[in-house]
């Protein structure tokens, strides 16, 4: 048993564990430079991909640019139209008049019973309950089945705008 622990076989053993040893180190030195490599390639391929995705990105946000302009433009032509207008200012008035209600304490029972009234002498209007359309009635007839002719949407109309108009002036 001396004879293992002389220093020929003592620098043996401490040869082979070195060896050992190295052996370990490079193993684990190779593995780490997998590793590495690894996530090198998985930071490049995130980085194609999040350029990528801002390429998309950058794409979409000038297309959809592109679409509001052209909904912009569309929306201003489609206002220049005259019926267009009165409807751009028929929903003008009733935000005033919401606006009017909330802030104008005396205002509110005023309108509502003008509003009331005027809805009452539109639907006498339209069921031909009114004055003028009883006369027109008596004179004229009934349709060919006993029901009312009603009128034209163009007759129907100029009268409500008219009926809206002198309303407006009252």
């Amino acid at each position: 048993m001396d004879h293992y622990f002389t220093p020929l076989y003592t620098f043996v053993y401490g040869f082979v564990l070195g060896c050992i040893f190295l052996v370990m180190s490079h193993f684990q030195h190779w593995k780490t430079k997998g590793e590495f490599k690894r996530y090198k390639t998985h930071l490049s391929d995130k980085l194609e991909l999040d350029a990528k995705q801002l390429q998309d990105t950058n794409k979409e946000r000038t297309r959809l640019a592109q679409e509001n302009e052209h909904l912009r433009l569309q929306v201003a032509r489609l206002n220049e139209r005259s019926d267009n207008k009165m409807q751009r200012e028929l929903e003008i008035l009733a935000r005033a008049e919401k606006h009017m209600l909330i802030n104008a304490p005396g205002f509110a029972p005023a309108w509502e019973m003008a509003k009331s009234n005027s809805l009452n002498q539109i639907q006498a209007e339209e069921t031909g309950s009114s004055f003028p359309q009883k006369i027109f009635r008596k004179l004229m007839g009934t349709g060919g089945q006993g029901s009312m002719v009603a009128l034209p949407a163009e007759a129907a109309k100029n009268g409500s705008d008219a009926s809206t108009t002198s309303g407006s002036v009252a």
